[in-house]
């Protein structure tokens, strides 16, 4: 049985050339350590914290594959999901497949082209930790459609859908499973529209956060790392957060939860 409920976010890596140069980054950024494994389509690193999976890192297998985090949705039938993927108007870029016994994954796009993962558990359930400064902490998909992807992620997971607290993004809006009330403690992730003051050329895309224990500070060990800030430390009644690039590209959010209004 999966740990996870449909469509909440159960997974994250980031697509890397140099995995050695990430692990250098990352092990300082959020105190992880890592352990590698092979599998029937080639290494995986996997990264701990305090013994327990947090994250994913991979080698690119071609060079033209951006440099990305990429973020998992949890599907207790893979197959059928991706047909409701196709159905609602999304693509599914890679179909199911199992890999080795950990789990079945696919690779989609929602109608406004951000990409994400569809993750059916097998013996790997997904993170085993998360919500504390190191691990996962949130998702959010950045879109200029922002109708055409509210309807489409309905269609697909069932989410309920709320506005923002009053002072958060008046485009942020707020996903809860299927069921749950529509309140910030069920919320699994959310919608934000790429407004006009970001450049045309910049995609639709998914942006995963990570928790940690003071935002200021992580921005200076990441700049030292050699990572560099994308958007300026801000406060949120969500948290304070930052988004950075590490030090090959890929882009991801940190949050400091402990300064939530």
């Amino acid at each position: 049985m999966a740990a996870f409920a449909e469509g909440v976010p159960c997974w994250a890596d980031v697509l890397l050339s140099d995995l050695a140069a990430g692990r250098r980054f990352y092990g300082e950024l959020f105190g992880w350590a890592f352990e590698e494994i092979a599998t029937d389509y080639g290494s995986y690193t996997r990264a701990l914290l305090g013994g327990k999976e947090v994250a994913g890192l991979v080698p690119k297998p071609d060079g033209r594959m951006p440099t990305v985090w990429n973020i998992y949705f949890a599907a207790q039938d893979a197959a059928a999901t991706a047909a409701r993927i196709r159905e609602a108007g999304g693509r599914v870029i890679t179909p199911p497949v199992w890999i080795d016994r950990f789990c079945v994954m696919a690779t989609a796009a929602d109608p406004g082209g951000a990409v994400f993962g569809i993750w059916q558990a097998g013996s790997h359930t997904g993170f085993g930790r998360r919500g504390g400064p190191g691990s996962y902490g949130w998702t959010e998909v950045h879109t200029r459609q922002p109708r055409a992807v509210d309807a489409f992620y309905r269609a697909v997971f069932g989410y309920g859908m709320e506005p923002s607290a009053e002072g958060a993004s008046a485009d942020l809006v707020l996903w809860m499973p299927r069921g749950e009330p529509p309140d910030l403690r069920h919320a699994i992730g959310g919608r934000v529209v790429i407004g006009e003051e970001y450049p045309a050329a910049l995609p639709a895309h998914f942006l995963t956060y990570f928790v940690v224990a003071d935002c200021d500070r992580t921005l200076r060990t990441a700049h030292r790392l050699g990572g560099r800030v994308l958007k300026t430390a801000e406060d949120t009644p969500y948290g304070r957060f930052a988004v950075l690039a590490d030090n090959q590209g890929a882009a991801f959010a940190v949050i400091d939860t402990s300064t939530a209004g």
